[in-house]
């Protein structure tokens, strides 16, 4: 899928999405990305040159395809914001299950106080992130909010997940820190989360905007 700008080819033109075959002359792919993380999901560069597409490749109306990428990117966040919620469970069972096996000074680290706290901020930041995901998805599919609720759980999990892989390797210890070990590759899976679909820092405005929207304008019905 390819959002390209036209219109005589003025950089004022508008943009749309069209779908665009590998294999079409002129589009070349360069090597794999060497990722901190999220290695199973292969991205690369792509480049296009001179490269010609019939009319049918067109999705949609044209010039709609900024309107396509965020009704698109407002889906997308959600979806990201569930795959969090579904990663830091997995690190908090690890987590959990690591605590119960590992003894040190003849007991299960588990029954330590500082160990516990770990456990009881995972486990309310899963069941927050939960609960968020699936009002916000609830509201998506209503078309209740498709716009505030997405940026929230998007914004909130991805943070989220990064704190509670990162409580794992803690508990984990020098062994969370060594390639092999669940939580490692978990740790820096998440990363990446708080980037792509928009950055955390993308939908604080988002989220700033909506809210200030929504205000104004119960205070203009007010009136």
């Amino acid at each position: 899928m390819v959002f390209a700008r036209h219109s005589g080819g003025d950089a004022s033109g508008k943009i749309s999405a069209l779908l665009v075959p590998a294999g079409t002359p002129g589009v070349t792919v360069g090597p794999r990305d060497e990722k901190m993380g999220q290695h199973g999901a292969w991205t690369a560069d792509v480049g296009f040159s001179d490269v010609e597409v019939p009319a049918g490749a067109l999705i949609g109306t044209p010039g709609e395809g900024y309107v396509t990428a965020m009704r698109c990117l407002a889906h997308g966040r959600l979806h990201i914001a569930a795959l969090c919620v579904g990663l830091a469970q997995r690190a908090l069972d690890e987590t959990i299950g690591y605590a119960l096996e590992r003894r040190q000074g003849g007991h299960p680290i588990a029954e330590y106080q500082l160990i516990q706290g770990l456990i009881a901020d995972s486990q309310t930041d899963v069941l927050a992130g939960r609960g968020l995901v699936q009002s916000a998805a609830a509201d998506f599919d209503s078309g209740a909010d498709r716009r505030l609720g997405p940026s929230c759980a998007k914004y909130f999990c991805s943070e989220m997940v990064c704190r509670v892989t990162d409580r794992a390797v803690q508990v984990h210890g020098g062994a969370g820190y060594m390639r092999g070990v669940p939580v490692e590759r978990f740790y820096r899976d998440a990363r990446l989360f708080r980037i792509y679909e928009g950055t955390s820092q993308i939908q604080q405005l988002v989220i700033a905007k909506q809210a200030l929207l929504a205000h104004t304008s119960r205070g203009a019905g007010g009136r």
